[in-house]
């Protein structure tokens, strides 16, 4: 008898042991707690703190994984970005490890509930930070995401008249304005046009309105204006193919007319919604999450599992505009060669580009093994995973992504910042060419495996499901992705036959269908570039969508764009229409491209 008592002390020793790294935190906790289940902590950022200082301190806590165990079907609402360096680094036996207390998710918001009930054209009160009203360029209610107001319906669209280069003019049908009686940029202070451009859309602020002849034309704040009118790819196009280039205009209450959407007067920050409606969120913060490290001190050892990550922002369109080269990628700079056409890297090219990243609710730079598990991204109006620069040994497997306004995975440099687009990633500027590619500072080995994407680029259309970039010793197998108005998994970047070092990139098992719903230029898998022994086998990919306002039909379920080469392409079923007949699109392959079925 004494013995069994012993050892059920001892077992019972043990279970506390194996426990004893765990933090609780619970919205209805209290930062001067210790972090017990008792007494829960109630903020991130102080459990995170908490586990930071057992590690420097070598406590015991800390021999196996740190558990910050997050209230299971609670929202954590943030007031600041959650900031993790590397003094927050885990081991490869105690991880830093963010869960639940049980099966139910836990999610962490940058959204604030707008208070109120309206009824039909009523206003809300926007929440104030600091005496300030949140301003918003998103909304969601009961659940679901509701539009700004526009003159159509979401997802359609009219047609440009003119697109004049030398005046930064665009010319559209008077009517898109006059049935809702206006007449002046007085009467629509916050107009915006959104403007198809084959495969980007854009974003302008309309500065003036002029009214002649049945016809309206419109021209734009800067910078955007600039960047649209000097910029060659894309642009619209006016009596193409298959008629001129599409646009909608938005942001403006006298649109409000559909029950999915909302206005916001950035003068008084009141929220006027076209239907009754519950519960109203709006975002406050455009970044949910911040994993940082640098050369030589990366972040690593972190894991994040069962948790969501809901309303995160994306403010730049209201200051900015948003003018993209490719993937929603915005453009700091570009302009067309019109003396000596080339460059050092490329003898033939005619345009030259800045480009910077897209906002991410969720953001990692030089991190190793900081992994997503069973996680769920939804209400992002962004991107909503991104992995910058110099992060290598990723597995993110097992999550959803719902509802994502940019790109649900981003991944690799892009040459985003100082660097002209163009030009090959690591090259020299020198007359050998040599390339100097870093391999700590290279984004490698990842796994991106069964994570379903549904819904993505529903604010930018020129986004993509999942983006990879400057990439080597990736394997994107298993994952689904539908429902999203550009490419569904594009890898490569660069436009160059050169060595970049991208290389061992394989695409394996996926689905993709219902892609390139708005868009075009467009593949159901889309690559880019030179990458030796990499492979494309075993993926589903259906036909693409017969986009509506597409200029032409270049859409395709596996597209090979500029110099792709070193793929090894066999086993993947690949369905066709009657209207888009081929499998393959091809944009100067390659001699190393081989195609086995």
């Amino acid at each position: 008898m004494r013995r069994k008592f012993i050892l059920a002390l001892f077992f019972m020793a043990c279970g506390m042991m194996a426990h004893a790294g765990d933090i609780y935190v619970s919205p209805s906790g209290n930062d001067l707690h210790d972090g017990t289940e008792q007494r829960p902590l109630k903020t991130l950022q102080r459990a995170l703190r908490m586990a930071r200082e057992w590690r420097r301190a070598q406590d015991v806590r800390a021999k196996e994984d740190i558990r910050i165990l997050l209230q299971s079907d609670a929202v954590f609402e943030l007031e600041e970005p959650l900031y993790i360096r590397p003094e927050d680094s885990g081991t490869a036996q105690s991880k830093t490890v963010f869960t639940t207390t049980g099966e139910g998710r836990a999610y962490i918001s940058g959204g604030r509930s707008v208070n109120g009930k309206g009824s039909a054209q009523d206003s809300y009160a926007t929440p104030r930070i600091a005496g300030r009203p949140i301003f918003t360029r998103a909304l969601w209610a009961d659940g679901k995401k509701y539009n700004c107001a526009s003159n159509v319906p979401y997802g359609e669209m009219e047609r440009i008249l003119g697109f004049d280069k030398d005046s930064e003019t665009i010319t559209v049908p008077a009517h898109s304005l006059v049935k809702y009686g206006i007449t002046h940029i007085s009467d629509v202070p916050q107009l915006e046009m959104v403007l198809h451009q084959r495969w980007a859309t854009a974003i302008l602020r309309v500065k003036d309105i002029v009214l002649r002849d049945g016809k309206a034309v419109l021209s734009f704040y800067n910078p955007e204006s600039r960047w649209e009118f000097s910029h060659p790819w894309p642009q619209p196009l006016v009596d193409g193919e298959r008629g001129s280039s599409g646009f909608y205009l938005r942001n403006a209450r006298q649109f409000l007319d559909n029950n999915d959407e909302w206005w916001q007067d950035y003068a008084t920050g009141r929220l006027y919604l076209a239907k009754k409606s519950g519960d109203v969120f709006i975002p406050y913060l455009n970044r949910l999450v911040t994993v940082e490290g640098c050369l030589g001190d990366r972040v690593h050892d972190i894991k994040f599992q069962n948790i969501g990550f809901v309303y995160s922002a994306w403010q730049r369109p209201a200051t900015h505009g948003h003018v993209t080269l490719q993937g929603g990628f915005p453009i700091i700079d570009a302009y067309k060669l019109t003396e000596n056409e080339g460059t050092p890297w490329a003898a033939t090219l005619e345009n030259q580009a800045w480009i910077e990243r897209p906002e991410a609710a969720v953001s990692i730079r030089y991190a190793e093994r900081v992994d997503f598990h069973e996680c769920e991204f939804k209400h992002l109006a962004a991107t909503a995973l991104d992995y910058v620069d110099g992060c290598s040994d990723i597995t993110i497997k097992g999550n959803s992504f719902n509802d994502i306004g940019g790109t649900a995975i981003l991944a690799g440099s892009f040459l985003e910042g100082p660097t002209e687009v163009h030009r090959p990633y690591g090259m020299k500027l020198d007359a050998s060419k040599n390339t100097s590619l870093s391999d700590e500072s290279y984004t490698s080995r990842f796994l991106i495996e069964n994570n379903s994407i549904y819904d993505a680029t529903n604010e930018d259309w020129g986004a993509v499901g999942i983006g990879c970039g400057f990439v080597r010793d990736f394997v994107i197998q298993g994952n689904t992705i539908s429902h999203v108005n550009y490419c569904g998994i594009c890898i490569g970047w660069g436009w160059t036959p050169d060595d970049t070092g991208m290389r061992n990139n394989k695409i394996l098992n996926n689905v993709v269908k219902d892609y390139a719903r708005q868009l075009y230029d467009a593949g159901g898998i889309y690559t880019m570039s030179n990458q030796p022994n990499s492979i494309i086998r075993g993926n589903t990919v259906y036909a693409p969508c017969e986009a509506p306002y597409a200029t032409n039909y270049r859409a395709f379920p596996i597209y090979f764009d500029a110099c792709t080469d070193g793929f090894s392409v066999s086993d993947n079923i690949l369905k066709t229409s009657e209207l888009l007949k081929e499998k393959y699109g091809y944009n100067t392959p390659g001699p190393n491209l081989k195609i086995s079925q």
